[in-house]
């Protein structure tokens, strides 16, 4: 299902079915609530089984880098081969102890350069068998590779908390999101999903008086008929 199947169908669950074009609920607000509520529901899981589907996960296909100062990198030696992202990396779900980028490699996919923590990034210069091996991390929304010895683009997937934020990566000539295809998200989050946002944030809303007379103002309560 797209995003905009599972928030029209929320909303016509709030409506009972009804057709209407006064309502106080917005599209938007529904699919912020699907996206907070998604993020949510993946740390939770990942919490519990420690694992996480495929189908969660987004791919920026090639992400072009450029050369930096290895000295404003933790403090790496200025001799040290640090090339950065030219584009900063969307924000992805918070796990336990982690970020949810799930796979960074060359873009053949051969191979695959490990994810360190930006605190030992400054040892990485003294390791006496790892020194030459390329290393990725993190530092803000920014992605460094070390020693990337004139690596050009580097190919990286990950678990997004706004999967649409992806429309301003390019994927071999069109959007890394498509708001056509299937949201990034299993069916049966879909279900657990609605039934979050129906029982909590839209239930307010759900039973306060909506616009029945086309005046773009909520209607009011009908007084009692005096007897």
């Amino acid at each position: 299902m797209t995003l905009d199947e599972i928030a029209y169908n929320i909303l016509n669950l709030v409506r009972g079915g009804r057709s209407s074009t006064g309502d106080n609920i917005s599209i938007a607000q529904i699919k912020f609530n699907i996206k907070y509520y998604r993020a949510m529901l993946i740390r939770r899981d990942f919490a519990r089984n420690g694992n996480i589907t495929r189908h969660l996960e987004q791919d920026l296909k090639c992400v072009e880098l450029q050369k930096v100062d290895a000295s404003k990198c933790c403090n790496l030696p200025v001799n040290c081969d640090v090339y950065a992202c030219k584009t900063t990396i969307p924000r992805t779900v918070r796990l336990n102890f982690k970020d949810a980028l799930t796979h960074i490699s060359d873009v053949t996919g051969l191979e695959t350069i490990p994810i360190v923590d930006p605190i030992t990034v400054q040892w990485l210069p003294y390791e006496k068998y790892a020194k030459n091996a390329k290393r990725a991390y993190m530092i803000g929304d920014h992605l460094y590779i070390y020693n990337a010895k004139g690596l050009q683009f580097v190919n990286v997937r990950g678990i997004f908390e706004d999967p649409e934020a992806l429309q301003d990566f390019d994927c071999e000539g069109s959007e890394c999101y498509d708001p056509e295809t299937s949201f990034p998200m299993p069916m049966d989050m879909v279900q657990t999903i609605t039934q979050g946002i129906m029982s909590g944030e839209l239930q307010l809303l759900a039973t306060s008086f909506n616009d029945t007379i086309n005046d773009n103002a909520q209607d009011r309560a009908m007084g009692r008929p005096a007897k």
